[in-house]
């Protein structure tokens, strides 16, 4: 795969529209205005990364994280660069990647020193793990061996999250709604999960993440977006509970400090543009929805949330930057570049 380096972003002024103008637009008024809850209030920055769409167009921004020298790395569909790399200040560094027509999942892993990414690409099928400038280095592919599946097709991996110890979990959150734990080497170890609306099974297991906020009993955060629930289980596959998100139709969670972020790409009745972000607390508890209307829970229970403001459309993942700024990418919005936040 070939490396394209680039010192300076070219101005939009220089030639091209910017993709999901009308969009934009459309957020001017939101401008000044403060969003969220309680101790997770935002500012608004709604020009952040955006770029000459002649030269890097996107089309679903699907996913987004932060690697150890502080850059911000988009992952977005649109083979002519599907790796889109940023400084925190939303000025370009670098673009790679045309062999990822379905790249949906995008995590960061430390792994010897060394920063390596697992790209989910739901239309190959598979997981491909590359290095941080995208030399491939190991692909996942479709789990024959699990027993689970008739065809390739009916694999749609949406997201991974890696153990401490190498692991590599898989959410087939497309396709047959399963779990596949490996190992470091590529060896199927477990498969768990499945359709379903029962407590260990899945209504989209879209998203998927190691939650260390207790160091000694690490377990597995797996949203069922459909079902509107976060579901927790042991490292084994074992089912221990739930969190009720009634009108959030939750894509991954991203944990940073006590905090879960979660990317609310639907809400209320699932109705389309209706999505905002959720912030929940150390006990899984939503505590800020900027976007949405205001958390509020009545006895034990937290009341059905919904869009207040429209100023996402289809959230698709949630990036926490070191000074807890937000970085929101979107998935079916114009193709439009992501959203910043700014923590006040």
């Amino acid at each position: 795969m070939k490396r394209r380096t680039f010192i300076q972003n070219i101005s939009l002024a220089s030639g091209g529209l910017l993709a999901g103008m009308p969009i934009l637009n459309a957020m001017a008024p939101f401008k000044h205005v403060i969003i969220g809850h309680n101790s997770h209030q935002y500012k608004i920055d709604m020009n952040w990364g955006a770029l000459n769409s002649n030269f890097y167009p996107v089309n679903d921004c699907h996913e987004m994280v932060q690697d150890s020298k502080g850059r911000i790395i988009l992952l977005t569909n649109h083979t002519k660069n599907n790796v889109i790399v940023y400084d925190k200040s939303g000025k370009l560094i670098e673009v790679w990647g045309t062999e990822y027509p379905g790249a949906h999942g995008l995590t960061l892993n430390v792994e010897n020193g060394e920063d390596v990414l697992y790209i989910s690409d739901n239309a190959r099928h598979e997981v491909i793990k590359t290095t941080i400038d995208g030399k491939v280095m190991q692909v996942f592919s479709y789990p024959k061996e699990s027993g689970k599946y008739a065809s390739k097709d009916l694999y749609i991996p949406t997201e991974t999250a890696i153990a401490a110890n190498g692991d590599v979990y898989v959410a087939d959150g497309y396709g047959e709604q399963y779990i596949m734990h490996y190992s470091a080497k590529g060896e199927l170890l477990n498969t768990f999960g499945g359709k379903g609306d029962d407590d260990a099974l899945f209504n989209n297991a879209h998203g998927i993440c190691i939650d260390t906020r207790n160091p000694s009993d690490p377990t597995l955060l797996i949203t069922a977006r459909q079902q509107n629930k976060l579901k927790r289980f042991t490292m084994a596959g074992e089912f221990i509970e739930s969190s009720d998100l009634p009108g959030a139709y939750i894509c991954r969670p991203v944990i940073h400090g006590p905090n879960v972020y979660l990317a609310t790409i639907w809400s209320g009745d699932g109705s389309e543009g209706t999505g905002f972000i959720s912030v929940l607390d150390q006990d899984n508890k939503l505590i800020s929805a900027p976007g949405g209307s205001t958390p509020n829970y009545s006895d034990g229970s937290l009341e059905p949330m919904h869009q207040t403001l429209k100023i996402f459309h289809h959230p698709h993942d949630v990036c926490v930057d070191d000074d807890e700024n937000l970085y929101v990418a979107q998935w079916n919005s114009g193709k439009t570049y992501p959203i910043k936040l700014f923590r006040v």
